[in-house]
């Protein structure tokens, strides 16, 4: 079979992109996590399909980690799906909505960047008795789309991601789905350096939109952050994350707003 795609990155976070409007590409585990292998395959951090939608919705989104398993959402990829379909859509298209399993998204088409409307964060808890050794920080809690950890640190340029964040991720406190790692670095009071170890990727990826959007999130509960916090990612761009304090709940109006690229595009036999 041959499969046409598309390469795109966002913010570092890079994605293989398929059109499956037709529903003809039906993509095994093994081929999806073949695709995304840096060696053997185009390389990515995951798989983004463009499938009809179901429930009014311009598009319905799928993605997959680079390990073949269906995540729920993915910032950067939503990023780089607004952008993609909006293409499909016509000349001239700048909002797209599109379905998630964390729910109906909305990408704005801003110049060079897009501005996505997230879905409402859930599953929060700060100061929790999760404990791993050799880490002396408070871990924290919150899903937003994916569950995601995210630990304030004072040293995040030397600090061994892949160790800690492993440890965290397989911690049995979020058995068995596991969850998505983030360290944070304060560097005042609008603006945060994060990195993170992502879940089904295994390893320390350049960018995480829910990473981020979850590390300014946990930002503004525990240091009274103003909206919107910028965030430093790995791959060297600064992102930034809008939302709207609410008295009955923590927030609304959680948007993620940066990059999204197209690398190239071509075909190969699956």
């Amino acid at each position: 079979m041959q499969l046409h795609f598309h390469k795109m990155n966002g913010a570092g976070n890079d994605f293989v992109v398929v059109d499956n409007r037709k529903l003809d590409q039906n993509l095994s585990k093994d081929q999806i996590a073949k695709l995304c292998d840096r060696q053997r395959g185009v390389g990515a951090d995951g798989l983004l399909a463009v499938e009809p939608a179901e429930k009014g919705a311009d598009f319905k989104f799928r993605y997959y980690n680079a390990d073949g398993g269906e995540a729920e959402m993915c910032g950067n990829g939503a990023r780089c799906f607004g952008r993609y379909t909006a293409g499909l859509m016509g000349e001239g298209s700048s909002l797209v909505t599109f379905e998630t399993i964390a729910g109906t998204l909305s990408a704005q088409i801003i110049d060079d960047n897009v501005c996505i409307a997230m879905s409402e964060p859930f599953d929060l808890a700060l100061h929790t008795d999760v404990k791993v050794e050799g880490l002396d920080a408070d871990v924290h809690v919150i899903n937003t789309g994916v569950p995601h950890v995210v630990v304030f640190v004072d040293d995040l340029e030397n600090l061994d991601v892949v160790k800690y964040g492993a440890a965290l991720r397989y911690h049995e406190h979020f058995a068995p789905a596991g969850t998505n790692v983030n360290f944070t670095k304060v560097i005042n009071d609008q603006h945060i350096a994060i990195r993170t170890y992502e879940r089904g990727v295994e390893g320390e990826t350049l960018a995480c939109g829910t990473g981020m959007t979850a590390c300014a999130l946990i930002h503004h509960l525990l240091n009274n952050a103003g909206s919107p916090v910028s965030v430093d990612v790995k791959g060297g761009e600064t992102l930034e994350i809008g939302f709207i304090p609410e008295s009955d709940k923590p927030f609304s109006g959680v948007t993620l707003t940066g990059p999204a690229d197209f690398v190239f595009e071509g075909e190969i036999t699956i």
